[in-house]
């Protein structure tokens, strides 16, 4: 007897014990154990409501919260899925076109290949969409830092450290040399006239300006005296103005008053901000434009406001996307895209040079409706500049501003 409840007992004990384990099991599965991984989803994000960005979606990657709402890259280590071979709101590939420092890379006319200064060897190319090279002209053009297409790509105004400038033909291989003190040069629609700002010594002497597309038969328009970094040489597409100039009205505001060639009394756009960068829409009716303000910690937003005619002012809107108007660039007459630092410090906008290693997420805006959506998170690290949409709208290029390779992301 006493045997048998000995082992009794030893059962009773064993049986107790695989209860409390399952018990703490089952406990364990109820309150203790992650949750399942989201689930990975392909597609455009949703449209935003005012005043937010949208947040994204996960796309063909894990992505994870970045600042201003917009997405970044999960941290090393997580497991990441292959990026999307076409924009669709996730993580996307990014295809480097080329592996030398490159500059002023532009559209060419039939709007398929691109032109490019390479800055080791100081020669211009044509690259075509299949990669292939070739020379657009023998000539070598070493340590230029700037360049200033014509619309017809036929010319270009190449500016050098020591304040040279010249225009250079490509069709006749000739180059016209022009005064050191000349800047910030911008070509008229037709490619005929170039606006300039004239800087001598003197303030007494200081002139905005337009030549010919031969260097010749210089007009002055109007004096800028000491006033010449509030004046901004651009062209209208229409051409009815070449440049335009801020006057402030308070802290953060400013009016924008338009230059014509012949004195007109163009009404003025009225702006919420300072550090004004304006980028025509392709139809010359609309200016989208950039500024900082003490409301937003001096960070850049984009803002869209009607700008010929009578119509100046009016429909002016804030797009609710921090970053500068010449990130961006028009595809149509209303689709824009736009390259839009995953973060942003205070001070950026005063400061550009702070968001000069920050990685860029790719935006696409209808500027007619407001709305707008993450299209792309590159796969690399880039800081893009110089957005160009080809012409049927497949791909977008960029250059990566610390490196001056030329990328391109498929949007279609």
């Amino acid at each position: 007897m006493n045997f048998l409840i000995k082992y009794q007992k030893i059962f009773i004990a064993i049986i107790f014990t695989l209860a409390v384990l399952i018990l703490g099991y089952l406990l364990y599965l109820m309150f203790f154990k992650p949750g399942p991984p989201a689930a990975v989803e392909s597609g455009p994000t949703a449209t935003t409501t005012a005043g937010y960005l949208p947040a994204a979606q996960t796309g063909p990657g894990r992505i994870s919260s970045g600042g201003q709402g917009q997405s970044g890259l999960t941290g090393a280590g997580e497991e990441t899925l292959p990026a999307s071979a076409i924009a669709q709101g996730g993580l996307t590939q990014t295809t480097e076109l080329n592996q030398t420092p490159s500059l002023g890379a532009t559209l060419s006319v039939d709007g398929n290949d691109l032109f490019y200064l390479n800055r080791q060897d100081g020669r211009f190319y044509r690259l075509t969409q299949d990669g292939k090279l070739s020379l657009l002209t023998s000539q070598v053009f070493y340590e230029a830092e700037h360049i200033t297409w014509s619309p017809d790509k036929s010319k270009a105004i190449l500016e050098y450290p020591d304040q040279a400038k010249i225009i250079y033909n490509f069709k006749t291989n000739q180059q016209i040399s022009l005064p050191k003190h000349w800047q910030d040069f911008d070509f008229s629609a037709d490619g005929s006239r170039i606006v300039f700002k004239s800087l001598a010594d003197s303030v007494d002497n200081r002139w905005l300006a337009v030549i010919n597309d031969q260097g010749a038969d210089v007009k002055r328009i109007a004096a800028l005296g000491d006033k010449d970094e509030t004046v901004y040489p651009a062209w209208s597409p229409d051409s009815q103005t070449a440049a335009m100039y801020t006057e402030g009205i308070g802290l953060d505001t400013q009016y924008v008053f338009f230059v014509g060639l012949n004195q007109e009394n163009f009404k003025a756009l009225t702006i919420e901000g300072r550090g004004f960068r304006p980028k025509w829409t392709p139809a010359g009716d609309r200016l989208l434009y950039s500024v900082y303000s003490s409301d937003n910690g001096l960070k850049p937003e984009l803002w869209i406001a009607n700008a010929q005619g009578e119509n100046i002012g009016s429909g002016r809107a804030k797009l609710n996307l921090q970053t500068w108007a010449d990130k961006c660039a028009f595809a149509s007459k209303t689709d824009l895209y736009c390259a839009v630092p995953e973060t942003l410090p205070e001070g950026a906008g005063l400061f550009p040079e702070l968001a000069k290693n920050i990685k860029d997420n790719l935006y696409k805006i209808d500027i007619q409706t407001g709305l707008k959506k993450l299209i792309a998170v590159p796969d690399g690290q880039a800081t893009m500049s110089d957005l160009i949409v080809s012409a049927n709208g497949y791909y977008l290029y960029f250059t990566d501003a610390n490196t001056g390779r030329i990328n391109r992301i498929k949007l279609k």
